[in-house]
């Protein structure tokens, strides 16, 4: 059987795609749920994975741009593996493949002295960032008494602004010195590792280290293993394969959060701390659950009730025709995607018309310090990104100064630094204007709120067909409503609602945002 590997859908918003890399090459047996490439959307990268196990036909090249929906490629599952290839632990009878492993002798390390130990070392919560005072311990990712390996991670941490992750110093055995949800000060003891102490038995050393083996084969008495079949319409990824085979969850009492409906390792955790609950399922229970409340979002709920009880916050609205926009885009995307290697999206017209318009406005790019206005005469946006863990603000430095194409990349870098946790704190502060976008989850219309202490937020929203009246006829165009919260204490009302006309006069006739003669080399140097 052929299996089409098509496009998921990545937002309300989102239309098309580009694939930006093939992980795999055309002809190659790939296993179920490997990565196969990598695609950008206009927000962010993500990978496209097997559904099936097969033979992998490509059906679009690397740089072509495709619709939701289109085929990528398509998997022949008919097809023999090849001689030598070794299903994947995690999809296939992990428990079996576990005795296997210990069944056989372990791989030797090569010969030559053995480091030297340090005794036991205390693993310290690190310095996060200049104002950040304490973490809190999120998750254990390792029990107590496991041996580790050198920069294995042992701890997810959460500060105020970010999530990070606690790596092991040392190879040894893991003590634990602080529980799930207590709050460490920085440099506080997490945990210890006892380097002095020997590897287990049957534990082999690194990759990088160890010498290297065969994969050993599995005996009658590890292939008897009892494993926890998942039926073929549900559908994980390896880890959560593995969780739920060594755990012996059912795979149906799990509602999977991954792209359609695919079962993650969260989902899988989550089940095993509700012990009889079919998530997901249609049930009539009355249960309460409480969970405390994490810092980055106590952080985020003392900064949106300070910016409503400190600031005058008034909103103003506009709509704009994005035509034009969407045509410059449909025409010339192929030459700037060849020529910048990244996608021209819509967050580069927005940041490039609101810079023009805060220099022509300078008090919406301005603040209030005591009884001080201060001024800048730069313009330091911040983008509103949706993280895994809560609302962050990370900022695109002298944005006017910037190109779109510099634009682009530097919102495609922090868009996916966020959805990974790797922002640092100096991404995340500073900004003197923001810009959100509530329209990658089709919100029509909204009021955001202010970013304190910078005194104004530009609101963008989903892109709908409308009927228009122009030059007299009804006409359907693609209208956007805008919204700017501002402080009407520094911004009076001409200023905020001649920002915003400003804002969509530009949008709607982007050539004044490319400069020279020729708007298609401008556009290309932007």
């Amino acid at each position: 059987m052929v299996v089409e590997i098509k496009v998921p859908t990545v937002g309300e918003s989102i239309s098309e795609v580009t694939i930006a890399k093939w992980l795999k090459k055309d002809g190659d047996y790939v296993q179920q749920d490997e990565v196969l490439c990598e695609m950008e959307s206009e927000k962010a990268t993500f990978e496209l994975n097997a559904e099936k196990a097969g033979v992998l036909k490509i059906a679009a090249p690397e740089g072509a741009t495709l619709n939701i929906g289109a085929v990528a490629c398509t998997i022949d599952t008919d097809a023999a593996a090849p001689a030598g290839a070794v299903a994947p632990v995690s999809a296939n009878a992990p428990e079996a493949a576990a005795a296997a492993k210990a069944a056989e002798p372990a791989p030797q390390a090569p010969a030559g002295p053995p480091p030297a130990n340090k005794g036991t070392i205390d693993m310290k919560v690190p310095t996060v960032g200049e104002s950040i005072s304490e973490v809190t311990l999120v998750k254990w990712l390792k029990q107590d008494g496991d041996y580790v390996e050198r920069d294995e991670m042992l701890c997810e941490m959460e500060s105020e602004k970010a999530t990070f992750e606690l790596n092991a110093e040392e190879a040894g055995i893991l003590k634990r010195v602080a529980k799930e949800g207590d709050v460490l000060k920085i440099g506080d003891v997490a945990c210890q590792i006892d380097t002095n102490a020997a590897r287990p038995a049957g534990k082999a050393a690194p990759a990088a280290t160890a010498a290297k083996a065969e994969v050993p084969k599995a005996t009658p008495q590890a292939q008897q293993a009892p494993v926890t079949a998942i039926p073929d319409n549900i559908k994980t990824t390896p880890v959560a394969a593995a969780v739920i085979a060594d755990k012996h969850v059912d795979p149906s009492s799990i509602k999977g959060s991954g792209a359609h409906g695919k079962i993650l390792k969260d989902d899988v955790y989550a089940a095993l701390q509700n012990p009889g609950v079919a998530l997901g399922k249609e049930l009539f229970a009355r249960n309460d659950r409480r969970e405390k409340m994490s810092n980055l979002r106590k952080t985020v709920s003392r900064r949106l009730v300070e910016a409503k009880n400190t600031t005058a916050m008034l909103t103003t609205f506009n709509e704009v025709d994005m035509t034009n926009i969407m045509d410059i885009r449909a025409k010339y995307k192929e030459v700037f995607k060849k020529q910048h290697e990244v996608n021209l999206g819509f967050m580069s017209f927005f940041t490039k018309a609101c810079c023009f318009a805060l220099q022509e406005f300078p008090s919406v790019n301005a603040y209030i310090d005591g009884e001080e206005l201060v001024y800048h005469d730069y313009c330091d946006v911040s983008i509103a990104v949706s993280a895994p863990k809560g609302l962050v603000v990370p900022v695109i430095r002298n944005a006017e100064s910037l190109g779109m194409a510099e634009i682009e990349k530097k919102v495609v870098e922090l868009a996916t630094k966020a959805r990974d946790n790797k922002l640092t704190m100096d991404e995340m502060t500073g900004g003197t204007f923001t810009i959100t976008n509530g329209g990658v989850f089709g919100s029509l219309m909204s009021t955001p709120i202010i970013n304190i202490p910078q005194s104004a937020i530009l609101g963008m929203h989903k892109i709908q067909e409308r009927p228009m009246a122009i030059n007299g006829q009804v006409v359907i165009r693609p209208m956007m409503y805008l919204a700017l919260s501002y402080d009407h204490r520094i911004i009076d009302g001409r200023e905020s609602v001649s920002f915003l006309v400003r804002v969509k006069e530009m949008l709607e006739n982007p050539e004044q945002l490319l400069f020279g003669k020729d708007p298609v080399k401008a556009l290309l140097k932007l």
